[in-house]
């Protein structure tokens, strides 16, 4: 028997397998700020002379990333599309992080972890509403759509090169990990028995799980969940929102409740101080 407090195995820094490219400034801006690859060229199309490029620029010297400015052409060949606005990025592998650094920092922790999610767009969207909501942490399995490095940057507006991510062979793992470290575990499900996230307690030190919209969350998972929430519908026949808001509307909540308990702490304080 493990101790649940002990990182799994796949949790030592790991890395993404390959090399890949990002495009767009956002992309480039935060792999350079996030410091979890590394950046190894810059690409700007010849001839783009504005703020933004040359922020970035100046960024990218900083940090001693060589900076070539090269024609259009060469730029539209690389890219995967055409909405990369003259920017593109060569990198390194993304480096994953043990999970006990997903709990420093912020006295309450809120981890989430995605797992099933089939599309890197959508990957990417729900990343962007985590980092936005300010969860703390990101945990995938090994396989993940970081392998889509490019999409998933784009879709995410960078967050996913921002939030600190590690990984877990399964998401029985990482709910031990957390909660023999103190986190509530939480599941986001539908079924019978889950209470509303507007109803429920997110102030606490919490990990969440959130599945794809085709195999959701596991039964054995759910078994072992300290809290199972839902999201409230408007309409009876609504369908269920897709993993990007649903993913939105939770962590939201989430950040909504525990702002709302730090303005009240705030307000007491300064009463007192009267």
């Amino acid at each position: 028997m493990t101790d649940p407090a002990r990182p799994p195995k796949t949790a030592p820094e790991t890395r993404a397998e390959e090399d890949a490219l990002l495009e767009g400034f956002l992309s480039v801006l935060a792999a350079l700020d996030g410091g979890r690859r590394t950046v190894h060229v810059v690409l700007l199309r010849a001839g783009k002379e504005d703020g933004q490029t040359r922020h970035l620029e100046q960024r990218a010297r900083a940090a001693r990333v060589p900076v070539e400015r090269v024609a259009p052409d060469v730029i539209d060949d690389l890219a995967g599309g055409r909405t990369h606005g003259g920017v593109l990025a060569r990198v390194g592998p993304y480096r994953f992080a043990p999970l006990a650094d997903l709990l420093a920092g912020p006295a309450v922790p809120f981890v989430a972890m995605i797992d099933g999610v089939e599309d890197p767009f959508n990957f990417g969207q729900s990343v962007r509403a985590l980092y936005a909501a300010g969860a703390t942490g990101l945990v995938l399995r090994p396989r993940n759509w970081l392998s889509a490095a490019g999409v998933v940057a784009r879709a995410s507006a960078g967050a996913s090169e921002l939030i600190p991510t590690g990984v877990a062979e399964t998401a029985s793992e990482a709910a031990d990990f957390f909660r023999g470290h103190g986190l509530l575990v939480a599941g986001a499900t539908d079924e019978r028995g889950s209470r509303s996230v507007y109803e429920a307690d997110l102030t606490r030190p919490l990990f969440l799980l959130i599945g794809g919209e085709k195999r959701g969350i596991t039964r054995s998972f759910l078994d072992h969940a300290d809290l199972k929430l839902r999201i409230p519908y408007g309409r009876p026949l609504a369908h269920s929102l897709g993993t990007g808001a649903a993913v939105a509307v939770l962590a939201f909540e989430v950040m909504r409740q525990r702002m709302a308990v730090s303005s009240s702490a705030t307000t007491a304080t300064k009463g007192v101080a009267r």
